[in-house]
């Protein structure tokens, strides 16, 4: 039986840390009291949270296609390992063409959906309170080392650099909030919009899970 190959074999030791994290996660926001927040931000959300994410989503891919084809922008840690996309959504070639291409992202995502609110409203926490109080500049710099950000997870720099426009976005719904209701009421608008954004793109990778699964 041949021995696995040094890659899979990180890969697979990042799924499962990852997967222990979504498993944390997942149960500290089912459980009290944090269920309470958790449902109170799913309710939250209206139509003004969702209706312009998929033009932001439209702009955060027309940007990620150009900026992948700049020399060096196309490299994440995740894909030079072996993963596919996000380890987040726990794709991979090794389980490529596999069963388990289909199984284990769908496991994740699971995982993931309870824990959404959590991670929308700590980001929104770490990169937009205080906004109101920023230059124009520092805005627009804070945006993008929002998407930045999201290169530590493995992600593509390129694809990591197009995520400021989403992060540019939640900094213009958290000006619109705290116009209207200072601080408090900032935070929890940028968070339902952050939080409507990433729940539409974790319906594109069900439905793309779902499209592989057929072909």
């Amino acid at each position: 039986m041949p021995s696995p190959e040094p890659l899979d074999v990180v890969t697979v030791g990042v799924l499962a840390l990852v997967g222990l994290r979504l498993v944390t996660v997942a149960g500290r926001a089912v459980r009290p009291p944090l269920r309470g927040q958790v449902l109170a931000l799913w309710r939250g959300i209206r139509l003004r949270h969702v209706v312009p994410v998929p033009f932001v989503l439209t702009a955060v891919v027309t940007a990620a296609y150009a900026l992948l084809a700049v020399p060096g922008l196309d490299f994440g840690w995740w894909t030079a390992i072996g993963g596919q996309g996000n380890p987040v959504t726990g794709g991979t070639t090794a389980t490529a063409g596999s069963w388990l291409e289909v199984v284990v992202p769908l496991v994740f995502v699971t995982l993931l959906l309870p824990a959404l609110p959590l991670f929308a409203a700590a980001e929104e926490r770490t990169f937009r309170l205080g906004a109101e109080g920023w230059s124009t500049t520092r805005r627009l710099l804070q945006g993008v080392a929002f998407g930045a950000a999201h290169a530590l997870i493995g992600i593509p720099l390129g694809v990591a650099l197009a995520l400021s426009i989403g992060g540019w976005w939640f900094t213009a719904v958290y000006l619109w909030g705290f116009r209207r209701g200072g601080r408090v009421v900032a935070l929890r608008e940028s968070t339902l919009a952050h939080l409507a954004y990433n729940a539409c793109v974790v319906v594109l990778v069900v439905a793309s899970l779902a499209l592989s699964s057929t072909t």
